[in-house]
């Protein structure tokens, strides 16, 4: 019935041509399918539809969005109609694109301790649980000094001697550090490699944990490479694919990451896995009102104080445009999510001051809970998502439980009531 100028931009379509069309003919045929799939499962709901699809251009073009899709009510409870509201996100998809792609390739070859890296020129040296050598690739023998046979079995503090270049001090064991979060951790800058003959090499490194299949640690990988400035514009690189560029916050790709090795901790320990999906209120006005250099100040200002209110290891991720999402690793009881929903109303109840103006945010939260929820990181966000659009529906400054937990926690009544209330007082 109707599109706008960005529309047809992102489209490549005029109106005239869409008027009387059927909206599915500007989406790339090869998502058509799916498209109309996942499109048919909300519809008999009228449940709010997201999306991310290509676009296929009469040039050829081709052009990601994000597709949302809310029915529109006539008033009288009947639907009207559909409103499609599209974001453009080529740029962020070719970005993780090309970071999925990698982190893909070194998923394959960090997880099975024996597969070589030899075609990226990187080294790599893998150790067991004690902290024994393993494995050398060949660019690990050359900048070692060590030979594969002659390293296998030995202390890594033997193979891979490091130092502090200032303090000359001996740097902390990176596979054991790795092992004992349990997540990636770097090398300091600054550390040089001492080889048997007495030879010093400036090196950059990482240490990862390895895995087996029912997710116990098995050992510790580590890839490193002699430090150089192309290295570290490189790292620096792989640090801004992985951050979002405005706030500095993990961006999704990281966030997923993160959420995967804490429902796999989670499901080892027998703990929760809390997910929190928030969304500014009204801030649209904020920038149509101040102009979108405030809103995003505003934005970094609300990642800001997000941070405040988690721990360190939880994960505060900005989602797209005014949307973000908490990671709550571990938690011990389902209702310490509520906690910290309510942590996060009360820290935004002081304003925040952008540019020596104060300004009041509220949120509508979402919240999700593993293993309530799912047991994957899809659907802990898709869960926390819907509870988000929910809580808006109740009004500005809300939270809510997804529809499962929910009922859960409604079930486990005691005498003076709920154990846990499933949204905010």
């Amino acid at each position: 019935m109707y599109t706008n100028a960005t529309y047809q931009g992102i489209s490549g379509l005029t109106e005239e041509q869409m008027l009387e069309e059927h909206w599915i003919v500007a989406i790339h045929p090869e998502d058509r399918d799916l498209v109309i799939s996942a499109w048919q499962d909300s519809t008999p709901n009228q449940a709010p539809f997201r999306h991310e699809v290509r676009f296929l251009r009469q040039d050829g073009s081709v052009r990601w969005a994000r597709l949302h899709i809310a029915a529109l009510d006539d008033g009288a409870g009947e639907y009207s109609g559909y409103v499609h509201t599209v974001e453009d996100i080529t740029d962020r998809r070719e970005a993780e694109d090309a970071l999925r792609a990698a982190e893909e390739a070194l998923f394959e070859q960090s997880e099975r301790a024996q597969v070589t890296l030899d075609s990226i020129g990187d080294a790599v040296l893998t150790t067991d649980r004690l902290g024994r050598v393993t494995y050398l690739n060949r660019a690990a023998e050359k900048l070692t000094g060590w030979p594969h046979d002659s390293a296998a079995g030995r202390p890594l503090a033997d193979v891979f001697n490091v130092i502090d270049s200032d303090t000359r001090r001996q740097a902390a064991n990176p596979a054991q550090r790795a092992i004992a979060k349990d997540k990636t951790v770097e090398l300091a800058l600054g550390c040089v490699l001492i080889r048997p003959d007495g030879t010093e090499l400036a090196i950059e490194d990482s240490a990862a944990p390895i895995h087996d299949r029912h997710g116990g640690i098995r050992g510790a990988v580590i890839v490193f490479h002699e430090a150089s400035q192309s290295r570290v514009i490189t790292a620096q690189m792989a640090h801004m694919a992985r951050h979002d560029f405005l706030t500095g916050l993990p961006n999704r790709v990281l966030f997923r990451d993160r959420l995967t090795q804490a429902i796999a901790l989670a499901r080892r320990h027998d703990k929760f896995v809390g997910m929190l999906y928030l969304d500014l209120d009204n801030f649209k006005q904020v920038n149509d009102s101040l102009g979108h250099e405030k809103g995003d100040r505003l934005l970094r200002a609300v990642g800001d104080r997000l941070r405040t209110c988690v721990r360190a290891t939880d994960t505060v991720c900005r989602e797209g445009g005014d949307e973000f999402v908490v990671l709550l690793a571990e938690l011990e009881h389902p209702g310490d999510a509520n906690r910290v929903a309510e942590k996060v109303h009360t820290a935004f109840e002081l304003p925040l001051l952008v540019d020596g103006r104060a300004l009041r945010v509220t949120m509508s939260i979402g919240i999700s809970l593993f293993p309530r929820d799912g047991d994957s990181a899809d659907a802990l966000v898709r869960k926390a998502d819907t509870a988000m659009y929910k809580a808006k529906v109740d009004g500005p400054g809300e939270s809510r439980y997804s529809a499962a937990t929910a009922s859960a926690m409604r079930s486990r009544q005691t005498d003076s009531g709920p154990t846990f209330p499933e949204s905010r007082p």
